[in-house]
């Protein structure tokens, strides 16, 4: 498969492409940092330097042409403001959406949140508010990209992510209690789902005990 992968440079991201990449898979990855490049390359990934903050939807579809699956994987980052949640949790993932559609590419993977149906309401009570904008900006960027028809968008919500080592085992599903989940476990669950080529799902992700591709066969 061709795959790309916006926001290739963060700790999810770079696991996944280094999974495809081993298997055989041609990735290319969307990065705003021209320094990054080395490490993507390293981890046998293609670069592609690009702005999702400013750059225009053809600029995007030229790089996901030929693609056979996009990915979202970019986050404004624990430091960024709210404002830069608007422009890349919700703005970037809407602006790959808009280019796999020009570049015909059907298969969408959305990388989210747990606690995004909290924000459905507002704000959620209780929670820091640059967390709040960022499950609102994750929950707009959901309800953006799921309804479209020309787009087969697949959306995980992974619970707390830690840098455990991955155990390939989770549990996966609708209404999945909160927990946590290690990093290299959600990037393995992307490929298998990228393999699995569902047709739309809203899947919740945290540790457990189903291996990783058994957990994915079961979805409903």
């Amino acid at each position: 498969m061709r795959i790309l992968i916006a926001g290739a440079h963060g700790q999810v991201a770079r696991r996944l492409g280094r999974l495809l990449s081993a298997r055989g898979d041609t990735v290319v990855g969307v990065i705003r940092n021209p320094d990054h490049a080395a490490d993507l390359e390293a981890d046998g990934v293609q670069p592609a330097v690009l702005d999702l903050e400013s750059a225009s939807v053809d600029e995007l579809a030229t790089v996901a042409r030929d693609a056979d699956a996009v990915v979202f994987a970019a986050g404004a980052g624990p430091g960024s403001g709210e404002a830069r949640k608007h422009t890349v949790d919700h703005g970037a993932a809407v602006l790959l959406a808009d280019a796999a559609e020009r570049a015909g590419v059907r298969r969408y993977l959305l990388l989210s949140s747990m606690g995004v149906e909290r924000a459905r309401e507002g704000a959620p009570e209780g929670v820091d508010p640059v967390m709040g904008v960022y499950l609102q900006a994750k929950l707009r960027a959901e309800e953006a990209v799921l309804p479209r028809e020309a787009l087969a968008t697949t959306v995980l919500r992974p619970g707390g992510l830690t840098d455990d080592p991955g155990t390939r085992r989770v549990t996966l599903g609708h209404g999945v209690g909160y927990g946590s989940v290690p990093r290299d476990d959600v990037a393995a669950v992307m490929a298998a789902l990228l393999d699995a080529g569902r047709d739309g799902a809203v899947v919740e992700l945290v540790g457990g005990d189903t291996p990783v591709e058994e957990a994915v066969a079961a979805l409903a």
